[in-house]
């Protein structure tokens, strides 16, 4: 249930960010980079609220030009790393800031 629930959020974020329309950002080169970097947020934040290690709903996932920020509050230092560890390890993320505060 919980799988169909991450892929439930990422297809509706996939749908919003095609229904908005893809303008590109400053630091983005093109609309294709645009709808790349997306992808990337919408998989890392997926397989965020997928892992039982970690609090998805209350990390924020932002994608620039392949490089993943990571924000808001974990619950530990373990959460935080676990965070990192799972943007790291998704396809096309080519670098990962992880700015989560741990928060007991």
């Amino acid at each position: 249930m919980k799988h169909a629930n991450a892929l439930l959020l990422a297809v509706m974020l996939g749908v919003a960010a095609v229904s908005t329309g893809c303008a590109v950002a400053r630091d983005q080169s093109t609309v294709g980079g645009y709808v790349d970097d997306k992808v990337i947020t919408t998989k890392v934040k997926a397989k965020l609220l997928e892992d039982k290690s970690t609090g998805g709903m209350s990390i924020n996932v932002d994608t620039l030009n392949g490089t993943v920020a990571l924000s808001g509050f974990a619950k530990s230092e373990a959460e935080k790393a676990a965070a990192g560890r799972i943007a790291r390890t998704t396809d096309g993320v080519k670098d990962v800031r992880n700015n989560l505060i741990v928060r007991p």
